[in-house]
């Protein structure tokens, strides 16, 4: 079935295909909603108790950094999760509508809108198939760190200029494809010091399953099991510009020398590579 998938993409990718075959990218989806709802309650408390150091000490103040001014704007998140990233957006003045595939993500943000509303609006569906908005919807689309964990980033790129008002920007940020595939990790020498990293697996074309828990979290605490979909620089790109979309910039964040001393983990990533992207594009 992966394989499939990856033949579906490529072939979107260079020949304006109309999209992922809808049987295919349905089953999908369906194990990727069924996985996060797995995950999800473990993922709330910890998101929520901010044990995700990465994203509250440098992921998070580095992407609304880069983001615009979004007071009074329509902004659309995609892949927005339990909603906390969607809440900040709603916080800095957008009128924000959020869309995830999860049940239970979609029915805790929800819940966390009922008590205290930002005027947030959420939807449980793919954000590679947003059909039920209709054109020029939106001001701003934005994701963060959701496409790798998901499939069809070539329609959700369609998907994302159909709704956009023309002028519109789409800002989203991910795992850094070239640094950070299956099998990358850090190379220490004789005394334990970090020298660098070795990338491998760049090639790779499957989605697969990863276990992991934030560094944050206690040891006993059971890993998350997350799909990652390993796209490549060129998928993100090409997939941006096959949709007409026009990339006005990207971003490779480094840890400031505040944030290493927040948190001694960001060290490796201040001295040697990046481990997030975030790119900005635009509906002409």
């Amino acid at each position: 079935m992966t394989a499939q998938l990856r033949s579906y993409e490529k072939q979107h990718l260079v020949s304006d295909n109309t999209g992922l075959d809808a049987k295919l990218m349905s089953k999908i989806e369906d194990t990727v909603a069924s996985i996060w709802d797995r995950n999800a309650a473990d993922w709330i408390a910890q998101v929520r108790d901010g044990r995700d150091l990465y994203r509250e000490v440098f992921n998070n103040p580095s992407f609304l950094e880069f983001l615009p001014d979004l007071s009074e704007h329509r902004v659309i998140d995609l892949g927005c999760g339990e909603g906390r990233n969607t809440r900040l957006f709603a916080m800095r003045g957008a009128r924000v509508t959020g869309i995830d595939l999860s049940p239970r993500l979609i029915e805790a943000a929800r819940a966390a809108e009922i008590a205290e509303p930002l005027g947030i609006d959420y939807h449980l569906g793919s954000f590679a198939d947003l059909k039920r908005f209709p054109n020029d919807t939106f001001d701003v689309a934005v994701s963060t760190m959701a496409f790798m964990d998901g499939p069809g980033f070539p329609d959700a790129a369609h998907a994302i200029h159909r709704v956009l008002r023309p002028g519109g920007a789409f800002y989203f940020s991910v795992i850094h494809p070239c640094f950070c595939p299956r099998g990358a990790r850090w190379v220490t020498d004789c005394s334990g010091r970090i020298e660098g990293k070795l990338v491998t697996d760049y090639w790779l074309d499957e989605p697969y399953i990863d276990n992991w828990r934030f560094s944050c979290s206690a040891p006993d605490t059971e890993p998350f099991a997350i799909m990652y979909f390993p796209y490549r620089m060129e998928d993100y790109i090409n997939g941006l510009c096959d949709a007409g979309l026009r990339i006005l910039s990207m971003r490779e964040p480094r840890p400031t020398e505040e944030m290493v001393q927040t948190y001694r983990g960001l060290q490796q990533e201040h001295d040697h590579v990046p481990i997030f992207l975030y790119v900005a594009a635009a509906k002409p």
